[in-house]
């Protein structure tokens, strides 16, 4: 594969997860694994979160950037 040419194209996704910041990512890449072929990398774009009503932290939300290879 490697030495071989080919072509990416780069999504912006975001996953939600309670209980990580891992979990959320995971979350995302499972998903777009559903929907798209040749997944390649990810990059975490952004970090954000939501505080519950008690001041704890109640989800995390990240932003990646996920590439896949165009089918040639």
């Amino acid at each position: 594969m490697y030495g071989k040419e080919r072509i990416y194209k780069k999504v912006e996704i975001i996953g939600v997860a309670a209980g990580s910041i891992e979990a959320a990512i995971e979350t995302a890449l499972e998903k777009a694994k559903g929907s798209l072929d040749k997944l390649s990398w990810f990059e975490v774009q952004e970090v954000r979160g939501h505080i519950g009503p008690d001041g704890k932290v109640a989800e995390y939300q990240v932003t990646l950037k996920v590439s896949f290879e165009l089918k040639g």
